[in-house]
């Protein structure tokens, strides 16, 4: 893009850069050692959600000065900042996980932001870890400037004697200790080698379920999310992406271009064809919501149920990220769906051309079994479903990738905690019976607050030997990593009177995967008395950051947004 015959007539940049009036912004500018050229080109956010907290994030600021370079490159000025990102594995299993969802609200507005206060004309954001990644997209839509997502990449599988294993092997590694079918000094030597480099978690939890959302959906360049971040061609991809953006600059083609109820049908049959992580039920319709496009949970349950499960990557599966990048990456997985009409050729991409069009020079890799045929799926629907009954009134959601069908259906008397911690420690002393359903609740978005992910209870029962034994159902969220037949944003959550709040010890509950119901043997008129003598429960955030998320958070169906939305404004910030 030549930059010299840019009209910033209509860039939001032209607010800080142009006309008399605006010389003491430009002074400042100067300050920084930008020449008068570069003033005047439009300015592109680099947005980085940078850290030390995690090996997802920490390869960030690398690749954001890559991006930097392209946008340079192509006669644009980029201006890198920084957001935050909370990382689930350190949040995991303590109160630290109540920040995890919340922070993806805190990354969209952070991001919004700092470009409206500084009027920057494009957005190329990078995000490594979880909440990140749609937090990231979200400001992306709701800014509606042309932008480009990329992803940190995934980490290298680690080897424990000869065996591939990731940061799941250690968490179920916990329940292992607590049999006594591990020692402590294996548990050292496991916990040193799991995660062997910088990256988010390897196998399809849910940072690499949302990468695979971010190509679907067209918001990523293809193949870029698919490279592991200690691989030097993730630097090429961040590179062109920064020259990228320049042309979506040029053709105007924005988010909402790209956004759409198709695009969001794409991303959620990627999702069900990977095997991908539940949490996308809850960042999809957040995406959606942020657009003014309806697309809740039964939306993208639809599209699961229509899907077919086709690659055989970890939890449920064999493989790893780096394993399908080297196969043929996303776009693999994205041509056999399109070629099967599972996929909108026509939605358009970050390219600038449509989906089918990027597909175009994909060739199918016959000599791979990472990712099978659409026509010869593993199994003929999704790897992730959508339940709903008179316990689930609103909807809840399984990932079933890997179970066979008979575990798919399982009925057993409830046995009910308020809270992860109670739950925890039934399962660490092993105080529970083979045939229950674990019931966690107060965990939902307002309730908790903040929406805690259970992998730690999950993945000690699995170490157990017992996920398949029992069931877990919970008003929370369960991680990308969590195997077993674990149900999650149950809704209406406990602390706004939902059923699983008024469920008691022993009763009998169904979940069946196969037919798309949760159910509890409680009639209407049980449940009326039961709602009358109900009163709400108080929790520990009446301050801060996660009292003021309560009292916003919307539910869990609707993707837990915390405002209106698209579909209430006047004017996006693209138009200021």
């Amino acid at each position: 893009m030549d930059a010299s015959k840019t009209d910033k007539s209509k860039l939001p940049s032209r607010h800080v850069t142009e006309g008399p009036e605006r010389a003491p912004h430009r002074s400042y500018l100067y300050a920084m050692g930008l020449t008068r050229e570069q003033i005047h080109q439009p300015l592109v956010g680099v947005a980085s959600c940078w850290n030390e907290a995690a090996p997802c994030n920490i390869s960030l600021m690398r690749q954001a000065q890559a991006v930097k370079k392209g946008v340079s490159a192509a006669n644009g000025t980029p201006r890198e900042f920084c957001t935050i990102t909370v990382t689930d594995g350190i949040a995991m299993g303590h109160a630290g996980m109540r920040a995890s969802l919340p922070s993806r609200e805190v990354i969209a507005d952070s991001v919004e932001l700092t470009m409206r206060g500084h009027a920057y004309d494009a957005l190329v954001g990078l995000a490594g870890c979880d909440k990140s990644l749609p937090g990231m997209m979200m400001s992306m839509v709701r800014l509606n400037v042309p932008s480009i997502f990329i992803y940190g990449g995934s980490i290298l599988p680690g080897s424990f004697r000869g065996r591939p294993v990731t940061v799941q092997d250690l968490f179920e590694a916990v329940g292992k200790v607590a049999v006594g079918d591990m020692s402590l000094e294996d548990l050292d030597e496991l916990e040193q080698v799991a995660c062997p480099s910088a990256g988010a978690c390897g196998a399809q939890f849910t940072a690499n379920t949302m990468a695979t959302v971010s190509e679907a959906i067209g918001l990523a360049l293809p193949y870029s999310a698919g490279a592991p971040a200690p691989y030097e061609i993730r630097d090429r991809f961040c590179m062109t992406a920064g020259e990228k953006v320049m042309e979506l600059i040029a053709k105007n083609i924005r988010p909402r271009d790209i956004v759409t109820r198709k695009s969001l049908e794409n991303a959620a049959a990627a999702v069900a064809a990977s095997g991908g992580s539940t949490n996308a039920a809850l960042h999809l319709p957040a995406i959606a919501h942020e657009c003014g496009i309806k697309f809740d949970l039964f939306d993208v349950a639809e599209v699961f149920k229509r899907t077919p499960y086709i690659a055989d990557l970890k939890p449920g599966g064999r493989y790893v990220a780096k394993d399908m990048f080297e196969v043929g990456g996303i776009p693999l997985l994205l041509k056999t769906l399109l070629d099967h009409g599972f996929l909108h050729g026509d939605c358009m991409t970050v390219t600038g051309r449509t989906m089918a069009e990027n597909m175009e020079r994909v060739h199918w890799n016959p000599d791979q079994d990472v990712v099978r045929s659409a026509g010869t799926p593993l199994t003929p629907t999704g790897g992730v479903v959508g339940l709903r009954g008179n316990l689930a009134p609103e909807g809840a959601i399984v990932k079933v990738a890997g179970m066979s069908e008979e575990k798919q259906v399982f009925t057993g008397p409830a046995r009910v905690f308020d809270g992860e911690e109670a739950c925890f420690e039934a399962v660490q002393k092993r105080t529970y019976k083979e045939g229950e359903v674990l019931v966690i609740r107060y965990e939902g978005p307002k309730g908790g607050p903040g929406m805690r992910e259970m992998l730690s209870t999950t993945a000690a029962l699995y170490g157990q030997g017992m996920g398949d034994k029992v069931a877990l159902i919970t008003d929370g969220r369960f991680s990308g990593a969590t195997r077993g037949f674990c149900v999650g944003h149950v809704g209406p959550e406990a602390a706004v009177g939902g059923p699983i709040g008024l469920i008691r010890d022993g009763d009998m509950i169904t979940l069946d995967a196969i037919k798309g119901t949760l159910d509890v043997a409680v009639s209407d008129a049980e449940f009326a008395q039961r709602r009358a003598a109900w009163s709400p429960r108080t929790n520990s955030a009446t301050s801060g950051y996660l009292w003021k998320y309560q009292q916003t958070v919307g539910p869990a169906v609707n993707g837990a947004v915390t405002h209106p939305g698209g579909a209430e404004e006047t004017h996006t910030y693209a138009d200021i």
